[in-house]
C-alpha cells in the first residue's frame, strides 16, 4: 500500500481502490473478448494463489503453482472452445492434466498428508478456477462475445455489496449469521437486495440481451448465493484465524475477499442462463 493510501481511513481506501479496480475491469470487459479473457484469467490465477497461500498458513501443502497452472489452462481452453477456435474434444486435455496431481504428490517426500493436500489442490481448482471458466462460457455463446451478460452480472454484484455495506453500517442491528460473520446483518442484506433490484430495473431498459425478468432473477441469485459465498469465505478465514484473505486491495482485503460472492454465484447464473436463454 502506498503512503498516501495509508493516511486515508478505511472507507476512503475502499472508494479509491473500487474506482481503480472497477475502471480496469470495465475497460477489460468492454474492449473485446480477448482483454476480457486475459483479465479474468489473471484475477482467477491471483485468487487461486491467494487461496493456496492461506491453506499453507494452516500447515497444508497444496500444489500451489501446478494447481494454478491447471486453472489457467481450464480458462484458456474454455475461451478457445467457446470462441470455436478449437474443437470441444479439447476439453479432455484437462483430465490428464488433473491426474498428474497424484503423480506429482507421489514424489513429495516431506508431505505427511499427501491425500489431504491433493484434495486441497483440487479444491482450489474447483472453488476458484471453475467459476471463472464458467464466466467465460457465460459471456461467449456460439462463438460471439456479449459483454452485456458479464457486465450486467458484475453491476448486480457490486450493487449488492455497496447496498449491504452502507445499509449494514447505518442500520445494522439483527445479526445475519453471527457464528461465522459477526458484522453481517439482516438490514445490510436487505439493503443489498434493494440496490440490486434497482440496478436490475435499469439493466432491463438498457441491456437488451435478456428480458427484464431475467435480470431480476440473476440479481436474486447474486443476492442470495453471493451472500452465502461471502459467508463460506468467512467460515474459511475463521478456520485459520485470519481477518482478511490478503492486503492486495486497500480497504477490501485480498482477491478472495473481493470475489467470494462471484465464485459461488457463477455456477447458478450460468445454469440459469443456459436453461432459460
Amino acid at each position: 500500500m502506498t503512503p498516501r493510501l495509508e493516511k486515508l481511513n478505511n472507507l476512503q481506501q475502499r472508494v479509491v481502490a473500487a474506482i481503480v479496480g472497477v475502471g480496469i475491469i470495465v475497460l477489460g470487459v468492454l474492449y473485446n473478448d480477448l482483454t476480457f479473457m486475459l483479465l479474468f484469467c489473471t484475477i482467477s490465477a491471483l485468487t487461486q494463489l491467494e487461496f493456496y497461500k492461506l491453506l499453507g498458513l494452516d500447515g497444508n501443502q497444496p500444489l500451489t503453482h501446478y494447481g494454478t497452472l491447471c486453472g489457467i489452462v481450464m480458462i484458456l481452453l474454455t475461451y478457445l472452445i467457446e470462441k470455436e477456435i478449437v474443437a470441444f474434444e479439447n476439453y479432455f486435455l484437462i483430465s490428464p492434466l488433473l491426474a498428474m496431481i497424484f503423480f506429482i504428490k507421489l514424489y513429495k517426500k516431506n508431505d505427511l498428508k499427501p491425500f489431504t493436500n491433493i484434495g486441497f489442490t483440487f479444491l482450489g481448482i474447483i472453488y476458484v478456477a471453475l467459476p471463472f471458466s464458467l464466466i467465460i462460457a457465460m459471456a461467449i455463446r456460439g462463438g460471439i462475445y456479449n459483454y452485456e451478460i458479464v457486465m450486467g452480472s458484475l453491476l448486480l454484484l457490486w450493487a449488492t455489496d455497496i447496498g449491504a455495506y452502507f445499509a449494514g453500517t447505518k442500520f445494522g442491528r439483527r445479526k445475519l449469521f453471527e457464528r461465522v460473520s459477526p458484522k453481517k446483518s439482516w438490514e445490510g442484506a436487505l439493503g443489498g437486495a434493494a440496490f440490486a433490484a434497482l440496478v436490475a430495473f435499469v439493466l432491463g431498459f438498457y441491456f437488451r440481451t435478456f428480458e427484464p425478468w431475467k435480470w431480476y432473477c440473476i440479481g436474486a441469485i447474486i443476492v442470495v448465493v453471493g451472500t452465502y459465498g461471502d459467508l463460506v469465505e468467512s467460515l474459511f478465514k475463521r478456520s485459520i484465524a485470519i481477518k482478511d484473505s490478503g492486503s492486495t486491495i486497500p480497504g477490501h482485503g485480498g482477491f478472495l475477499d473481493r470475489f467470494d460472492g462471484l465464485l459461488l454465484s457463477a455456477p447458478f447464473i450460468v445454469t440459469f442462463i443456459k436453461l432459460f436463454s
